[in-house]
């Protein structure tokens, strides 16, 4: 099964964030927070301005992201777990 966002809706798959500290100190699971940074799986076909066009989003698939930690909504696809925001809960694209 293929999920397609809606109109500006992003579909982001959270990156695992390392398990060491600089200092390699291990951190258990259960006092991980959650990363802030994912790729971006599917994207929607962007949104309408007020005189009725379409605007495409700037994100594109594949890209990696920066969002804040309250972002989007998780939902789980086939034992997969991603995020729905919209594009302006994106706060970056890392190059």
């Amino acid at each position: 099964m293929q999920v397609r966002p809606l109109q500006d809706r992003v579909l982001v798959e959270r990156l695992d964030e390392e398990t060491k500290t600089a200092g390699g100190i291990i951190i258990p699971d259960n006092n991980k927070e959650k990363p802030a940074q994912g790729k971006v799986v599917a994207v929607g076909s962007g949104y309408r301005n007020s005189d009725g066009t379409l605007v495409a989003l700037e994100v594109k698939e594949g890209d990696t992201v920066i969002f804040g930690k309250y972002s989007g909504t998780e939902v789980k696809v086939e034992g997969h777990e991603y995020l729905v925001m919209k594009e302006d809960e994106i706060l970056a694209v890392l190059q």
